[in-house]
């Protein structure tokens, strides 16, 4: 019996990829979650607390499995960056990074031979991706947790709350990268790759934005929304993007070694 470990698997195109994922002879889905999930086990996971990711990764480390896969798929968005967590950081970059760095580093110690990280990130962190977003001006991780601090913080609520995403995701790619120059990964032992899905609209990622943001993203995710891709080769459906991640848990998708990034673009990886 093989274990993944998963946060941002009960909806949106996580929720596809594990449907697949615990579906796979022989696989053992384990979330990490607020919620019920359809899928696998559920142990309770609120990334907005350090305590509760410390809490999280000791429950999973007291079964006594070794790790197949680590899949650092959940994500948000806000219109600015006023809200702060538990431990006083700024909401996004702490759900979206900061948890996400202790838990894997938490879970490393108990990853198994061959085992897969995935964390997910966008193309957002780049500007040449054009995504519309404010790109990240820095990925420095005192300013990102206390923006305040932040002598550059854009003045428009909207804008430092894009910042604060992209910067996170900034983030993800760049741990990733380190991670893919451990000894472990060199050996062949750990594959580490940052997967890009681009924009999936109809994900539950935008619902912390304003109402009329969160209906366009919902409306986006159907039909209507496709006419884009004519015009951006970044935009995939949530199917097409919870296949590839769950392609590359299952060993489905090979990543060339030292590459450690995957983007989806049109629905096909490159």
């Amino acid at each position: 019996m093989s274990t993944t470990v998963m946060t941002g698997g009960t909806s949106g195109f996580g929720a596809i990829a594990a449907q697949r994922i615990s579906g796979a002879d022989g696989r053992l889905l384990v979330h990490g979650a607020r919620h019920a999930a359809s899928t696998g086990e559920v142990l309770p996971l609120d990334l907005s607390s350090l305590d509760s990711v410390r809490a999280f990764a000791t429950a999973v480390l007291e079964r006594g499995d070794r790790i197949d896969a680590l899949v650092l798929n959940a994500g948000m968005i806000r219109s600015d960056v006023a809200a702060r967590t538990v431990d006083g950081f700024e909401t996004t970059f702490a759900v979206n990074h900061l948890a996400h760095y202790l838990l894997l580093r938490l879970l490393l110690p108990a990853l198994a031979d061959r085992a897969v990280v995935v964390a997910t990130t966008s193309g957002t962190h780049d500007p040449a991706t054009g995504a519309g977003l404010v790109p990240p001006r820095h990925a420095d991780a005192g300013s990102l947790a206390h923006p305040e601090r932040d002598p550059d913080l854009d003045s428009h609520p909207r804008k430092a709350g894009q910042h604060a995403y992209t910067a996170s995701k900034l983030c993800t790619v760049l741990t990733m990268r380190r991670l893919s120059k451990d000894d472990a990964v060199r050996a062949g032992r750990i594959t580490a790759v940052a997967f890009d899905p681009g924009p999936v609209f109809g994900t539950g990622l935008a619902r912390a934005l304003p109402t009329p943001m969160r209906l366009a993203w919902r409306v986006l995710g159907t039909r209507a929304g496709m006419f884009l891709r004519i015009v951006q080769d970044t935009f995939n459906t949530q199917t097409e993007a919870g296949n590839t991640l769950a392609d590359l848990v299952l060993g489905d998708i090979d990543v060339p070694d030292g590459r450690g990034y995957l983007a989806l673009r049109r629905g096909e990886p490159s």
